[in-house]
């Protein structure tokens, strides 16, 4: 167990650092939202039977160039978004279902914060082990 002056006592055993409250949650929704649709977006784009293509022709030996402008793009933006939600501390299970959790706390065990971004609201929470089908009403 350890101590933080703020947030009280808490079991070590935490993946991590930062935790969200229902409140920063619910603030953080159109930002996240905004991520998690242009992952959607990229993801199309990288999987269209074009792009496919032109990856399965990157030869690393030969300079590394990207197959093109739109594939280019789309590897990029997944990588930002990614980048932006992991700093974070946002876990995206699926961007294509929208499926996002945000680590919090309860009764002092790690827990998350479970959203389907096309939902309202966030409104269930889970324990890590469970996942999604331990999703519980908040």
């Amino acid at each position: 167990m350890w101590h933080n002056p703020i947030l009280g006592w808490y079991d070590s055993h935490v993946q991590h650092e930062r935790h969200y409250t229902i409140e920063q949650a619910r603030q953080a929704r159109a930002w996240v939202a905004a991520r998690v649709h242009t992952l959607r977006r990229a993801g199309r784009v990288l999987h269209s039977a074009p792009a496919r293509a032109a990856l399965n022709r990157l030869d690393p030996d030969d300079g590394g160039g990207w197959p093109g402008h739109a594939v280019a793009r789309a590897t990029i933006e997944t990588y930002l978004a990614l980048e932006r939600l992991s700093e974070a501390e946002i876990v995206v299970r699926d961007p294509a279902k929208g499926l996002v959790d945000f680590p919090s706390l309860r009764d002092g065990q790690e827990v998350y914060l479970c959203w389907l971004i096309d939902e309202p609201e966030i409104s269930y929470w889970h324990a890590p082990e469970t996942g999604f089908a331990g999703r519980e009403p908040l």
